[in-house]
């Protein structure tokens, strides 16, 4: 059982179920007309630009011309080109399309070991970056996944549907083991639709947290990376002889809890997050770190600022 294959702890804890009571109450949603507010605000102006295709039909942006065939519509013949060459060309424009946004959440045990609350807010994150899109018209959809995909909400849009998010994150429980490249193979089979993935989870992969990620890069998938982490992971509550145990697999092992032991543990922890930044950095795939101390509100903005979500 290696370093961060899952969250270690005392036999006996486990994964705790999430509170559904609190999570989306009244503040919450007041929280998120805010977000979509300043979502406008920030990016006004740069939307348009970014989400133009290649596709050519009906739409303001001019992008070429080409020969008039039988049955086209006359009301894209260029006249201008007409009067001056003799030659009938049809006007090309280029088409906008709305951004698909893939919300993938990891719900294995890792997320719900203990208090539960990373899946939390992974839930609220994912809630509040779900609100954003639906109000600017993406069709959103939310993936739960572990080792394969679990359960499903189907693409939707208009920001009247976010309860219907809220009834998804909702039902979520944390359980099964992490394997996040069999589980993003299986998203990749199942959605054609190339668009934005977000994926929030806490990495803990004993196969690497690279291949997930990777998967969704070769696949033509632009992955953000939404890492949710807890502090209280580098620092465990443990002293003298303890029984550790795997959340994931149920793995064992008997050890000697020193302060040396904690503080490598704790280095090693650190590296391990500076590994994850690294990665993301080289293969220019937006990352941040989503500190469940941090409130979800202030991540949100930190997402904004940091680029790469909305487009």
């Amino acid at each position: 059982m290696g370093f961060l294959d899952a969250v270690l702890g005392r036999k006996g804890a486990g994964v705790t179920k999430t509170d559904k009571g609190e999570l989306f109450d009244d503040d919450f949603q007041r929280k998120l007309d805010y977000l979509a507010l300043v979502s406008k605000r920030v990016f006004a102006g740069r939307m348009r630009a970014e989400r133009r295709t290649k596709k050519s039909g009906s739409g303001v942006e001019f992008a070429d011309h080409r020969d008039y065939q039988p049955g086209d519509d006359f009301r894209y013949l260029d006249w201008n080109v007409y009067q001056r060459f003799d030659r009938l060309l049809l006007r090309l424009y280029e088409e906008e399309e709305d951004l698909a946004i893939y919300f993938i959440i990891d719900a294995s045990s890792s997320m719900g070991f203990g208090d539960a609350r990373k899946l939390r807010y992974a839930k609220r994150v994912c809630a509040a970056l779900a609100y954003v899109g639906l109000a600017n018209l993406d069709r959103v959809s939310i993936v739960s996944t572990t080792d394969k995909v679990l359960d499903r909400m189907p693409a939707t849009r208009g920001k009247a549907r976010i309860f219907k998010v809220f009834r998804f994150l909702n039902e979520l429980e944390a359980e099964g083991h992490t394997d996040l490249e069999d589980a993003l193979k299986a998203f990749v089979a199942q959605n054609k639709r190339r668009g934005l993935v977000v994926l929030a989870s806490d990495l803990y992969d004993p196969k690497g947290f690279e291949r997930g990620i990777n998967v969704l890069r070769y696949n033509k998938f632009d992955p953000f990376v939404v890492h949710v982490v807890d502090k209280k992971d580098a620092t465990p509550n443990l002293a003298g002889d303890v029984l550790l145990y795997d959340c994931e697999t149920g793995d064992e092992r008997e050890v000697t809890v020193t302060a040396k032991v904690l503080e490598r543990f704790e280095n090693a922890y650190g590296e391990y997050l500076s590994e994850i930044d690294r990665f993301c950095a080289t293969k220019q795939v937006p990352y941040i770190q989503a500190d469940v101390d941090v409130p979800f509100d202030e991540l949100i903005l930190r997402v904004f600022r940091r680029g790469g979500f909305l487009r």
